[in-house]
């Protein structure tokens, strides 16, 4: 199946939920030169006026110094896992079940295919479970 499977560092930061909110936190990355593969940004519905945005990866110190400029932390509280191959039919069920049979819960998923390749990002509590994940997925391959 020749998939990739690594763990990855998640950072996130409080946005405000207005125009030009998400902006204002990635120009800093942008200037710094990170090359993110994964954003997912959101309103927080218990705290009105707020989101939040989670991007990946980030490397040197450029990047993690134009990030903690901008209000980004390490989501030390979320455990991901960057899984990359080839798309086909079913795969992504394929896994979530290997992950149940496992006894992995997941706490988020987020994927994407383009052309024939998919990237997938878990959200795990820990880091036992990110593991478990991981020897998980690479047993598919």
């Amino acid at each position: 199946m020749g998939l990739k499977v690594s763990k990855v560092e998640v950072w996130a930061a409080p946005i405000e939920d207005r125009v030009g909110g998400l902006v204002h936190k990635l120009a800093p990355l942008s200037a710094a030169g990170a090359n993110l593969e994964f954003v997912i940004a959101r309103r927080a519905p218990e705290h009105p006026g707020k989101g939040v945005v989670f991007v990946a990866p980030l490397a040197g110190e450029e990047q993690v110094r134009g990030a903690t400029d901008a209000g980004f932390l390490p989501a030390d509280s979320l455990h991901s896992v960057r899984i990359e191959g080839p798309d086909r039919p079913g795969l992504g069920m394929m896994m979530a079940k290997a992950l149940a049979d496992a006894g992995v819960n997941l706490r988020g998923l987020s994927a994407a295919a383009i052309g024939r390749k998919f990237v997938c990002y878990l959200a795990l509590d820990t880091a036992d479970d990110a593991e478990k994940a991981v020897r998980t997925v690479k047993n598919l391959s």
